[in-house]
């Protein structure tokens, strides 16, 4: 006579572990909160880091204001104080610092350590791992941009005039700095060479877009406003000083370039380190 042991459905059930389910359990929205949640810590802990970041942007503006303000119009600022001139372009200079040289940076110092490679092995997916970069990038650019403005009124400049566009301007720009950042990122080879590759793109664009001084060629002014940074700046410069709205060709040209970044990032990146 065999006899047979009852079973239930808890007999072969393990006692389920703290984390067991929880990939499952937890939606997209939720990975990417703590995503954005891990970047924020690493920038907010990082004190040096920190610091340059906003402090830089402060110090440049502070000068300026100190030379340039109390001014009247000029034709040399198109009709503009030269602080009214430089709130707007120094704020987009600060995106721009945060968006696309910090982040390609930052890529290719993790790329470099193993840190994405190890990344790459987790069940995180690839979008939320980014798109918790670009609002980290976003949330920084809004504290930049917050202080230029702050530091912009105390020598007189006025409240832009139309805050729609400045804070689409800054989402459009963060976000095309940002693609743009991790597409070059992806051609650079080692963590030592990143700093240099970026200021070498960096840089020029930003002298010829006419951050630090107005450019009154015409000629130069045309092929600036076929890249990226002119065009950021023009779109910052009219709800500042120009009374004016949406610029919806600067922002063309803008989402075009993060086209551009973004499909050589999606053709190009690398988990892994490059071997030497």
């Amino acid at each position: 006579m065999t006899s047979t042991l009852p079973t239930t459905a808890t007999t072969d059930r393990r006692p389920a572990g703290p984390g067991a389910g929880r990939p499952h359990e937890r939606g997209a929205l939720a990975l990417l909160a703590h995503q954005i949640r891990y970047e924020q810590l690493s920038f907010w802990r990082n004190p040096q880091s920190m610091v340059f970041t906003f402090v830089l942007p402060v110090v440049i503006i502070a000068i300026f204001g100190a030379v340039f303000g109390g001014g009247q119009g000029e034709d040399f600022f198109f009709g503009m104080s030269g602080m009214e001139y430089y709130t707007p372009t120094i704020a987009a200079v600060s995106v721009l610092g945060a968006c696309y040289g910090q982040l390609a940076i930052i890529l290719a110092m993790r790329r470099q350590t193993g840190v994405l490679k190890r990344l790459h092995a987790t069940p995180l997916p690839a979008w939320v791992y980014f798109a918790g970069l670009l609002v980290h990038c976003v949330v920084v650019s809004l504290v930049d941009v917050a202080l230029v403005i702050g530091i912009g009124r105390l020598y007189g400049v006025p409240w832009p005039t139309h805050w729609a566009a400045l804070a689409v301007t800054l989402v459009f720009g963060a976000a095309s700095f940002c693609a743009l950042g991790v597409g070059v990122a992806s051609l650079i080879r080692n963590s030592e060479a990143a700093p240099a590759v970026v200021q070498f793109i960096q840089f020029p664009l930003v002298f010829i877009s006419g951050s630090y001084f107005p450019i009154h060629s015409e000629v130069l002014n045309n092929i600036a406003g076929l890249l990226p940074v002119k065009p950021f700046n023009d779109a910052m410069l009219a709800p500042f000083a120009q009374g004016a709205g949406f610029q919806w060709r600067e922002l063309a040209v803008l989402a075009a370039w993060g086209v551009v970044g973004a499909l050589i990032a999606v053709r190009r990146f690398r988990w892994d380190p490059r071997p030497e």
